[in-house]
């Protein structure tokens, strides 16, 4: 199956869908299809360290815009929409398969071009900005040529039924489960007794990601615990945690932007996960991958958070937005090492739901689906002799108004 992919976000800068994006390609060609990613890419990353990978067609530069309550890098205008039509025809695709592609960038312009079938990912679960709503009557008709919806979570496809229109079967983000699972311990990141670890993953200076609540958090932190450290990984400047931090920015060991093996580790090393965000997320990527590598979870209570634990089955949850409430579930946990320990091993069970060995067969279903038609044959779609899975995929289309045509 030849398929294109489309990112809307520059493929240089890290970012959950950008991860997704790659991700998905390389599994696809493991399975031996032929893929195509059409994304930006910054002007500065013919430089890069790493070469961009050989299937990546680059749509040109990226400008910042603001965007879902943080700053995407995105690519727009004419020359860019001619670079869209070129790839679109010279890649002669089965499958186009856009990510966000309400989002003003490339992903939006294949939409409204492109005239394979079209399977559209949704990832984001925020509510219906000014802009989208000024801009829908411009990207229906596009919305309308869609084959098949695909939404990360049920907050992603709640977004789609009530501010899109229209339906979305729920396929989850994928990670690469025994990555995680097989990264090595790092002993300058390993909790000890009398000094255990918390990790915080992401933008810091992003109100939304939480860092301002974790560090309100501290003071009765360190009471509890004397010795904590809180190692932070991510873009953004120093000082603006420092700053947060206040009197207990002794305690924040800063560690900038890491790589992927670099934060495998990171997750296997420390004690305790947190994920203090406020708002915004549809999913929690990270939630699963620090349930991956072994390591227990505190996370904010947000819905899509909430989900990805069981509700606290499998993790700790925490009011969204009270540092107080934080401070207690993180002492619970750094104080209690048989329960963190259950927990983490409970949620290394559950997370191989994941795994992109059953999320890339999900997506592949959709687009066997969208290219054999809602009724064709239901045998290899789930039907006697079939994959189950693939046959309540196909159910929950069929009962999807605008999820699925024919």
């Amino acid at each position: 199956m030849r398929v294109g992919l489309v990112c809307p976000y520059s493929y240089d800068v890290p970012g959950g869908v950008q991860a997704h994006v790659a991700d998905l390609a390389e599994v696809l060609l493991e399975q031996g299809h032929e893929v195509s990613v059409l994304a930006p890419v910054s002007e500065a990353s013919g430089g890069a360290e790493e070469p961009l990978p050989p299937w990546l067609v680059s749509a040109g530069g990226a400008v910042p815009v603001s965007y879902n309550g943080s700053v995407a890098r995105v690519s727009f205008g004419p020359v860019v929409g001619l670079r869209v039509r070129r790839w679109l025809a010279e890649g002669a695709f089965d499958v186009v398969h856009l990510h966000e592609p309400v989002t003003p960038s490339i992903a939006l312009i294949a939409m409204l071009t492109a005239e394979a079938p079209l399977v559209a990912t949704f990832h984001t679960a925020s509510l219906r900005s000014r802009a989208l709503q000024a801009a829908l009557p411009l990207v229906r008709p596009g919305l309308e040529k869609l084959s098949a919806r695909i939404a990360v979570s049920e907050d992603a496809r709640r977004r789609v039924v009530e501010h899109l229109g229209g339906d979305a079967v729920v396929v989850p983000n994928g990670v690469h489960v025994d990555r995680y699972a097989g990264a090595p311990v790092r002993e300058e990141w390993r909790g000890r007794p009398g000094a255990p670890v918390l990790l915080f993953l992401g933008r810091f200076e992003e109100p939304r990601k939480g860092f301002g609540v974790l560090a309100e958090a501290l003071p009765a932190l360190r009471a509890q615990h004397p010795g904590l450290r809180v190692l932070v990984a991510g873009r953004g400047d120093p000082r603006a945690a420092r700053a947060l931090a206040g009197d207990h920015a002794g305690c924040l060991e800063l560690l900038g932007s890491v790589s992927e093996a670099d934060k495998a580790s990171l997750l296997a090393s420390a004690d305790v996960y947190v994920a203090p965000q406020t708002a915004g997320e549809s999913f929690g990527i990270v939630l699963v991958e620090a349930m991956s590598a072994g390591t227990a979870v505190l996370a904010s209570a947000l819905p899509a958070f909430s989900r990805v634990l069981d509700g606290g089955a499998l993790g700790e949850l925490a009011a969204v937005g009270d540092p107080a409430a934080l401070a207690a579930g993180a002492s619970r946990l750094l104080g209690d090492d048989e329960r963190r320990q259950r927990l983490a091993a409970e949620a290394s069970r559950a997370v191989r739901r994941y795994d992109w060995s059953v999320v890339a067969h999900r997506v592949l279903t959709v687009y066997e689906t969208v290219l054999s038609g809602v009724h064709g044959d239901e045998a290899a779609l789930g039907g006697p002799g079939g994959d189950p899975a693939a046959g309540r995929l196909l159910s929950q289309w069929r009962d999807a108004a605008g999820g699925l045509r024919p």
